[in-house]
């Protein structure tokens, strides 16, 4: 399985998605194409998008923890890996001084 969130595709790499991918929201694509595919998918990705596009992908593999993520650009979400688990930070909330 792969699963693409894009701020924005070109409309050209946007149009090649949509023939592997379904897209339930705009610039979201999901999709259940065999690992092998996927990479090649992934590998397309990283050579037609600009950085402005801000991919975030999460790809299924086969060892522990059963999936990869991967940004490209600006995701407007980090990433972070704590005990080999990768995750997506949502929100970070700073504390400061309680007044």
């Amino acid at each position: 399985m792969l699963v693409v969130i894009a701020n924005d595709l070109p409309p050209a790499v946007r149009g090649r998605m949509k023939l592997w991918f379904i897209e339930p929201r705009p610039n979201v694509f999901v999709s259940g194409v065999k690992d092998a595919v996927a990479r090649k998918v992934v590998d397309y990705l990283h050579d037609h998008c600009p950085r402005e596009s801000g991919l975030m992908i999460f790809r299924r593999i086969p060892e522990t923890p059963g999936y990869e993520i991967r940004g490209i650009g600006d995701t407007r979400r980090d990433l972070i890996e704590i005990s080999g688990l990768q995750l997506v930070i949502e929100k970070q909330i700073l504390f400061g001084p309680l007044a």
